[in-house]
């Protein structure tokens, strides 16, 4: 089934609302959950982790982990526990990165590095990973834990790797897909796989959750990619040009570079690798990437993903559920038309 099936049938821009629509109320769960978890007496950690969790994200993640548990019958509360636990190890993952990438802006807002320093942010980011696994472990389903636990090391694993390809030209496509598969792609494959874990589905339901959330994450990033050098702050959630000024290596650079002449190559180097990266820099690469057709390039790779991510949840019974995973899969896409 194409993509652009769905737009066509309700003729109206893919929406994110039915999947917030059919898990709002296990949400308003998870939330209030997510809110005792990030309880301390230490009076620094709440006030951090307030910051991040009410600062405007989606929680994408741990609405697929409520929407795949749903449409599979599942009865119980274990997928509340675990969707908590996979929005403390996304939100630990953000106050990692924005310290890592030095970022000054997410989501609209000054990132908690700027105003608590980064000793804080990461330390925050720990409590949230051993709250998670502390939640996780409640749920009592070792396979579970084992699904969650296996993403938070291939993650760590993503950004350690992105740190020796981020700033080198010489970083293929492939090399690149590798390196979101497992920063991003890894954590919505959890999340997904999760929820027919716990009602114990087959090994052939969990897989095919598994390839959902996997496909959906890498066109996710793909998007974000095309977002920073053709999108809004507002649609991106942090600063457009940012992974441009930090040296960070995507795929609309690669594909332009690899289209370039011998001047533009030499620009990119100097750009990425030699930290020359002012506005008017910016300016260039933007220009060399538009000129290179790059943005469409990366658009076409996130809707193959999508696809494949569409492919792999049409095959649920049809539920409101599984209409809102397919929803969100056109929302995916639709934010960079």
């Amino acid at each position: 089934m194409s993509l652009a099936s769905p737009v066509e049938r309700t003729d109206s821009r893919a929406s994110i609302e039915p999947m917030i629509a059919v898990t709002a109320p296990d949400m308003a769960r998870v939330n209030d959950l997510i809110l005792a978890m990030a309880g301390s007496n230490v009076e620094l950690i709440p006030e951090i982790a307030e910051h991040l969790i009410s600062s405007g994200g989606k929680r994408l993640r741990p609405m697929l982990t409520i929407a795949s548990a749903l449409a599979h019958d599942y009865r119980g509360d274990a997928h509340v526990k675990l969707a908590a636990s996979v929005e403390f190890m996304h939100t630990a993952t953000l106050l990692h990165d924005d310290v890592v990438d030095e970022s000054d802006l997410r989501r609209g807002k000054k990132t908690a590095r700027t105003i608590w320093g980064n000793q804080a942010s990461v330390l925050v980011g720990d409590f949230l990973l051993g709250q998670a696994f502390k939640t996780m472990v409640e749920v009592g389903s070792l396979t579970a834990l084992d699904i969650l636990s296996t993403a938070s090391s291939v993650i760590a694993e993503g950004e350690v790797w992105q740190l020796s390809a981020a700033k080198h030209m010489t970083t293929s496509e492939a090399d690149y897909l590798a390196v979101i598969d497992a920063k991003t792609a890894a954590l919505f494959a959890a999340a997904a796989e999760v929820g027919p874990v716990i009602a114990g589905a087959g090994e052939a339901e969990r897989t095919a959750m598994r390839d959902y959330g996997r496909s959906l994450g890498l066109a996710f990033q793909l998007v974000d990619d095309v977002l920073d050098y053709g999108g809004t702050a507002a649609a991106l959630g942090k600063n457009t040009g940012d992974d441009f000024r930090e040296g960070k290596i995507t795929l609309p650079v690669i594909l332009a570079y690899q289209a370039g002449d011998d001047t533009e190559k030499a620009f990119w180097r100097e750009a990425m690798e030699g930290g020359r990266n002012d506005d008017k820099a910016l300016a260039r690469a933007t220009a060399l990437i538009h000129q290179h057709g790059a943005l469409e390039e990366t658009v076409q790779r996130a809707r193959q993903y999508g696809e494949a991510a569409y492919a792999a949840a049409s095959g649920l019974p049809q539920s409101p559920s599984r209409d809102a995973m397919l929803g969100v899969v056109e929302f995916c896409i639709d934010r960079v038309s």
